[in-house]
């Protein structure tokens, strides 16, 4: 086999050590310090791109960075005392960062969870130590996620010294990602649009106040999925995982958004899989649909403008979903692609969307809630 030659200087012991990246004592240690990457043609419009934040790189995505944060603060503050049970709601990722900080600071971990998630989230879980219980019926307002929280509070009654980090509603949730911010500052030097999936909202308005911080004019766009509630849409049956919401979480920084674009299941799925066999870069229901407003704004907004996309995970969950030609077709979510443009709406109240939508009115549907046409039950 030939070999080929080394160039340049031979690197000293001393200077190899100070390039590698330092041993971990602790698995939190490998959560961090994520890779950007150029996302171009042939997924974008020649000679346009964006920059994608790779938080798939992360032991558990995402949320890794939450539940070490949650979990750690909460110690901190005497709410969570040593080897008691950690019991939280999610849809996953939220649990796999959940696992980890219990693996961390020596903290049984219960996750409560609903039937749509992945048999392979569930193994994992399980492997990791986690209990998961499972709801087997929708509230008839707030969903699964209503479902889901007041099986915790049943739980917790249960488990008197238990402590549940409520991400919905917890500000170190969103504090959890300042690191992040400061990740991309170090990594691009200037930023002028970031593009950020929204559900619990915490690491859109964690990244998103940080970079504001220090770039004033900052875009801020944030990406939904058709059927949530989050910026005043009535509930409708969702498929996609790991963004949108049927309940509307307190960490939503409305105030902080330029736009929202909703984006339906089968355009996300379209970009996933565009992004995997163009990028080799990819991931499931969030990824596809952030690439694809990205991928938009890289070819209409100023050819100078550095777009970055923060890709909350990678596609080894969506193995059996998003990347399953049989489940894409029982679910009617392989035909066309995508139309080259977002429908527009003035108001998010004034229409149910079903497909790719932009909006550039940005409210708390509570702030006036008789205004926001939140008629609809949550399913």
């Amino acid at each position: 086999m030939n070999h080929p030659a080394p160039t340049g200087t031979p690197h000293s012991p001393a200077q190899l050590l100070v390039e590698a990246k330092r041993p971990m004592h602790t698995p939190a240690g490998l959560v961090g310090d994520t890779p950007v990457l150029w996302i171009g043609g042939p997924f974008t419009a020649t000679g346009r791109g964006f920059w994608a934040k790779l938080e798939g790189h992360n032991p558990g995505g995402i949320k890794d960075r939450a539940a070490l944060h949650m979990v750690r603060a909460a110690r901190e503050r005497g709410r969570l005392r040593p080897g008691a049970r950690v019991i939280e709601s999610t849809s996953g990722t939220l649990g796999l960062g959940l696992a980890l900080a219990g693996a961390t600071y020596g903290h049984p971990v219960t996750v409560v969870t609903d039937p749509g998630m992945e048999p392979l989230m569930t193994g994992l879980l399980t492997a990791y130590g986690a209990e998961v219980v499972l709801v087997t019926t929708p509230h008839p307002e707030g969903g699964w996620q209503e479902s889901r929280r007041q099986r915790v509070q049943e739980l917790l009654a249960v488990h008197s010294d238990a402590w549940c980090p409520d991400q919905y509603n917890n500000p170190d949730n969103v504090a959890a990602y300042a690191p992040l911010a400061h990740e991309l500052v170090a990594q691009l030097g200037r930023i002028d649009t970031l593009v950020v999936s929204v559900g619990t909202g915490g690491h859109s308005a964690g990244v998103g106040s940080v970079l504001r911080g220090f770039f004033p004019r900052l875009r801020v766009v944030g990406v939904d999925t058709t059927g949530s509630t989050i910026f005043g849409q009535p509930a409708a049956p969702r498929l996609m995982r790991g963004l949108g919401s049927s309940i509307h979480p307190r960490n939503v920084a409305y105030d902080l958004f330029d736009e929202v674009h909703w984006v339906a299941a089968p355009e996300a799925v379209w970009a996933a899989r565009r992004l995997a066999r163009d990028h080799y870069a990819t991931g499931g229901w969030s990824v596809g649909a952030v690439a694809l407003v990205a991928r938009w704004l890289a070819r209409t907004r100023p050819a100078e403008e550095r777009i970055v996309a923060v890709f909350p995970d990678g596609p080894q969950r969506y193995v059996g979903t998003v990347f399953d030609d049989t489940y894409c077709h029982r679910h009617d979510l392989l035909g066309e692609p995508p139309a080259d443009h977002p429908d527009e709406i003035a108001d998010s109240r004034r229409r149910t969307v079903t497909r790719w939508t932009r909006c550039t009115h940005v409210a708390d549907p509570l702030a006036h809630p008789e205004r926001h046409g939140l008629a609809g039950a949550a399913r």
